[in-house]
Protein backbone atom coordinates (compact mmCIF):
# COMPACT_ATOMS: atom_id res chain seq x y z
CA UNK A 1 0.00 0.00 0.00
CA UNK A 2 1.49 3.21 -1.12
CA UNK A 3 2.16 5.74 2.03
CA UNK A 4 1.00 9.33 1.25
CA UNK A 5 2.51 12.16 3.59
CA UNK A 6 0.47 15.53 3.77
CA UNK A 7 0.57 18.53 5.70
CA UNK A 8 -2.27 20.56 7.38
CA UNK A 9 -5.68 20.23 5.49
CA UNK A 10 -7.03 23.96 6.21
CA UNK A 11 -3.55 24.77 4.46
CA UNK A 12 -1.82 22.50 2.28
CA UNK A 13 -3.14 23.52 -1.58
CA UNK A 14 -0.42 20.96 -2.88
CA UNK A 15 -1.50 18.34 -0.30
CA UNK A 16 -5.20 18.07 -1.85
CA UNK A 17 -4.16 17.18 -5.41
CA UNK A 18 -2.93 13.90 -4.87
CA UNK A 19 -5.16 13.05 -1.42
CA UNK A 20 -8.21 13.68 -3.61
CA UNK A 21 -6.79 12.44 -6.54
CA UNK A 22 -6.25 8.88 -5.07
CA UNK A 23 -9.36 9.05 -3.13
CA UNK A 24 -11.94 9.38 -6.16
CA UNK A 25 -10.25 6.76 -7.79
CA UNK A 26 -9.84 4.26 -5.15
CA UNK A 27 -6.60 4.17 -4.79
CA UNK A 28 -6.11 2.68 -1.66
CA UNK A 29 -3.32 4.81 0.62
CA UNK A 30 -2.37 5.28 4.54
CA UNK A 31 -2.10 8.77 5.01
CA UNK A 32 0.53 10.83 7.40
CA UNK A 33 -0.10 14.14 8.36
CA UNK A 34 3.38 15.84 8.77
CA UNK A 35 3.77 17.90 11.88
CA UNK A 36 6.68 21.01 11.05
CA UNK A 37 6.01 22.69 14.45
CA UNK A 38 9.85 22.93 14.69
CA UNK A 39 13.30 22.84 12.87
CA UNK A 40 13.45 19.21 14.26
CA UNK A 41 10.59 17.62 12.99
CA UNK A 42 11.03 19.16 9.57
CA UNK A 43 14.91 18.09 8.89
CA UNK A 44 13.90 14.41 10.33
CA UNK A 45 11.16 14.28 7.58
CA UNK A 46 13.77 15.63 4.92
CA UNK A 47 16.17 13.18 6.04
CA UNK A 48 13.74 10.20 6.36
CA UNK A 49 10.85 10.37 3.62
CA UNK A 50 11.30 13.31 1.34
CA UNK A 51 14.49 15.06 -0.05
CA UNK A 52 13.02 18.16 -0.91
CA UNK A 53 11.49 18.55 2.44
CA UNK A 54 8.23 19.20 0.86
CA UNK A 55 4.37 17.65 1.03
CA UNK A 56 2.98 16.07 -0.33
CA UNK A 57 5.53 12.89 -1.10
CA UNK A 58 4.48 9.23 -2.01
CA UNK A 59 6.46 6.04 -0.64
CA UNK A 60 5.74 3.03 -2.77
CA UNK A 61 7.88 0.75 -0.46
CA UNK A 62 11.59 1.46 -2.30
CA UNK A 63 10.49 4.51 -4.17
CA UNK A 64 9.56 7.97 -3.41
CA UNK A 65 7.90 10.48 -5.27
CA UNK A 66 8.00 13.99 -3.59
CA UNK A 67 5.86 16.47 -6.55
CA UNK A 68 2.21 16.12 -7.14
CA UNK A 69 2.73 16.22 -10.58
CA UNK A 70 5.48 13.76 -10.58
CA UNK A 71 2.59 11.62 -8.18
CA UNK A 72 -0.07 12.15 -10.52
CA UNK A 73 2.27 10.68 -13.54
CA UNK A 74 3.64 7.94 -11.25
CA UNK A 75 0.38 6.46 -10.47
CA UNK A 76 -0.83 7.05 -13.78
CA UNK A 77 1.90 4.28 -15.05
CA UNK A 78 0.05 1.71 -12.62
CA UNK A 79 -3.27 2.45 -12.41
CA UNK A 80 -6.35 3.15 -15.08
CA UNK A 81 -8.55 6.43 -15.01
CA UNK A 82 -5.52 8.87 -13.27
CA UNK A 83 -5.93 10.96 -17.27
CA UNK A 84 -8.46 10.62 -19.53
CA UNK A 85 -8.05 7.50 -22.13
CA UNK A 86 -8.52 9.58 -25.10
CA UNK A 87 -5.30 11.01 -26.97
CA UNK A 88 -6.85 14.27 -27.15
CA UNK A 89 -8.97 14.64 -23.71
CA UNK A 90 -5.56 13.07 -22.51
CA UNK A 91 -2.97 15.98 -23.69
CA UNK A 92 -5.96 18.76 -22.83
CA UNK A 93 -6.20 17.74 -19.06
CA UNK A 94 -2.35 17.32 -18.64
CA UNK A 95 -1.67 20.97 -19.95
CA UNK A 96 -4.64 22.22 -17.84
CA UNK A 97 -2.82 20.58 -14.84
CA UNK A 98 0.70 21.58 -15.67
CA UNK A 99 -1.13 25.45 -16.21
CA UNK A 100 -2.20 24.85 -12.87
CA UNK A 101 1.44 23.67 -11.16
CA UNK A 102 2.92 26.46 -12.46
CA UNK A 103 0.52 29.52 -12.91
CA UNK A 104 -2.11 31.32 -11.51
CA UNK A 105 0.15 33.14 -9.12
CA UNK A 106 -1.98 36.05 -8.34
CA UNK A 107 -4.88 33.74 -7.30
CA UNK A 108 -2.27 31.52 -5.13
CA UNK A 109 -0.78 34.90 -3.39
CA UNK A 110 -4.09 36.69 -2.86
CA UNK A 111 -6.72 34.24 -2.13
CA UNK A 112 -3.97 31.14 -0.31
CA UNK A 113 -6.07 28.37 0.46
CA UNK A 114 -7.82 28.27 3.93
CA UNK A 115 -10.56 26.18 4.28
CA UNK A 116 -12.04 26.89 7.63
CA UNK A 117 -12.87 31.00 7.51
CA UNK A 118 -14.77 33.27 4.82
CA UNK A 119 -13.10 36.87 3.84
CA UNK A 120 -14.61 39.36 2.13
CA UNK A 121 -11.82 40.56 -0.14
CA UNK A 122 -11.79 44.79 0.20
CA UNK A 123 -9.71 45.27 -3.27
CA UNK A 124 -9.09 42.86 -6.52
CA UNK A 125 -6.30 43.68 -8.13
CA UNK A 126 -6.33 43.72 -11.68
CA UNK A 127 -3.80 40.28 -12.16
CA UNK A 128 -6.16 38.75 -9.79
CA UNK A 129 -9.17 39.38 -12.36
CA UNK A 130 -6.64 38.36 -15.32
CA UNK A 131 -6.31 35.12 -13.64
CA UNK A 132 -10.02 34.14 -12.56
CA UNK A 133 -10.59 35.40 -16.36
CA UNK A 134 -8.27 32.66 -17.55
CA UNK A 135 -9.04 30.24 -15.15
CA UNK A 136 -13.16 30.26 -15.89
CA UNK A 137 -12.04 30.18 -19.70
CA UNK A 138 -9.75 27.05 -18.94
CA UNK A 139 -13.06 25.80 -16.98
CA UNK A 140 -15.51 26.17 -19.51
CA UNK A 141 -13.47 25.31 -22.45
CA UNK A 142 -13.20 22.18 -20.54
CA UNK A 143 -16.73 21.47 -19.89
CA UNK A 144 -18.31 22.43 -23.09
CA UNK A 145 -15.30 20.27 -24.82
CA UNK A 146 -15.27 17.84 -23.27
CA UNK A 147 -19.38 17.08 -22.15
CA UNK A 148 -18.71 17.20 -18.43
CA UNK A 149 -19.39 17.02 -15.53
CA UNK A 150 -15.68 17.08 -14.88
CA UNK A 151 -12.70 19.33 -16.67
CA UNK A 152 -12.23 16.27 -18.90
CA UNK A 153 -15.33 14.17 -19.57
CA UNK A 154 -17.33 12.28 -17.57
CA UNK A 155 -14.72 11.13 -14.51
CA UNK A 156 -12.45 12.61 -12.36
CA UNK A 157 -9.26 12.82 -13.30
CA UNK A 158 -5.76 14.55 -12.33
CA UNK A 159 -6.62 17.72 -13.47
CA UNK A 160 -9.79 18.16 -11.51
CA UNK A 161 -7.08 17.21 -8.85
CA UNK A 162 -5.08 19.76 -9.47
CA UNK A 163 -8.10 22.55 -9.37
CA UNK A 164 -9.97 21.24 -6.45
CA UNK A 165 -7.74 23.77 -4.21
CA UNK A 166 -9.20 26.22 -6.10
CA UNK A 167 -12.58 25.14 -5.10
CA UNK A 168 -11.93 25.62 -1.37
CA UNK A 169 -10.19 29.28 -2.35
CA UNK A 170 -13.95 30.16 -4.11
CA UNK A 171 -15.74 29.02 -1.30
CA UNK A 172 -13.38 31.37 1.09
CA UNK A 173 -13.35 34.26 -1.03
CA UNK A 174 -16.59 34.63 -2.33
CA UNK A 175 -15.08 34.54 -6.15
CA UNK A 176 -17.52 34.39 -8.76
CA UNK A 177 -17.01 32.59 -12.25
CA UNK A 178 -18.71 32.97 -15.21
CA UNK A 179 -21.35 29.92 -16.78
CA UNK A 180 -20.55 26.32 -16.07
CA UNK A 181 -17.35 27.05 -14.21
CA UNK A 182 -19.09 28.40 -11.15
CA UNK A 183 -21.46 25.14 -10.81
CA UNK A 184 -18.40 23.32 -11.60
CA UNK A 185 -16.41 24.64 -8.30
CA UNK A 186 -19.85 23.31 -6.55
CA UNK A 187 -19.36 19.92 -7.81
CA UNK A 188 -16.03 19.81 -6.58
CA UNK A 189 -17.00 20.74 -3.31
CA UNK A 190 -19.87 18.28 -3.24
CA UNK A 191 -17.65 15.38 -3.77
CA UNK A 192 -17.58 13.00 -0.63
CA UNK A 193 -13.86 12.92 -0.86
CA UNK A 194 -13.77 16.67 -0.93
CA UNK A 195 -16.59 17.07 1.97
CA UNK A 196 -14.28 14.48 4.23
CA UNK A 197 -11.23 17.16 3.50
CA UNK A 198 -13.53 19.77 4.55
CA UNK A 199 -14.41 18.13 7.90
CA UNK A 200 -11.04 17.31 8.75
CA UNK A 201 -9.68 20.83 8.10
CA UNK A 202 -12.71 21.95 10.22
CA UNK A 203 -11.44 20.28 13.25
CA UNK A 204 -7.70 21.19 13.35
CA UNK A 205 -6.33 23.62 15.91
CA UNK A 206 -3.53 24.14 14.36
CA UNK A 207 -3.04 27.79 13.98
CA UNK A 208 0.00 28.95 11.20
CA UNK A 209 0.71 32.77 11.58
CA UNK A 210 1.82 33.57 8.49
CA UNK A 211 -1.01 31.59 6.70
CA UNK A 212 -3.16 33.35 8.71
CA UNK A 213 -2.48 36.83 8.14
CA UNK A 214 -1.82 35.81 4.17
CA UNK A 215 -5.45 34.91 3.76
CA UNK A 216 -6.45 38.18 5.13
CA UNK A 217 -3.40 40.16 3.51
CA UNK A 218 -6.62 41.94 1.20
CA UNK A 219 -9.32 41.70 2.55
CA UNK A 220 -11.99 41.54 5.87
CA UNK A 221 -12.33 38.30 7.89
CA UNK A 222 -15.97 37.21 8.05
CA UNK A 223 -16.15 34.05 9.58
CA UNK A 224 -14.27 31.66 11.23
CA UNK A 225 -15.79 27.94 10.95
CA UNK A 226 -13.01 26.15 12.36
CA UNK A 227 -12.76 24.22 16.73
CA UNK A 228 -11.26 27.02 18.69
Amino acid sequence: MYDLYIANKNYSSWSLRPWVLMRELGIAFTEHLVPFGDAASWQAYRRRISPSGKVPCLVDAGTTVWDSLAIAEYLAERHAGVWPTEAEARAWARSGAAEMHSGFMELRNDCSMCCGIRVRLREFPPALERDLERLGALWNEGLRRYGGPFLAGAHFTAVDAFYAPVAFRIQTFALTLDGAAGAYADRLLALPSMQGWYTDALAETLRDPPHEAEAVRIGSLLQDLRRR
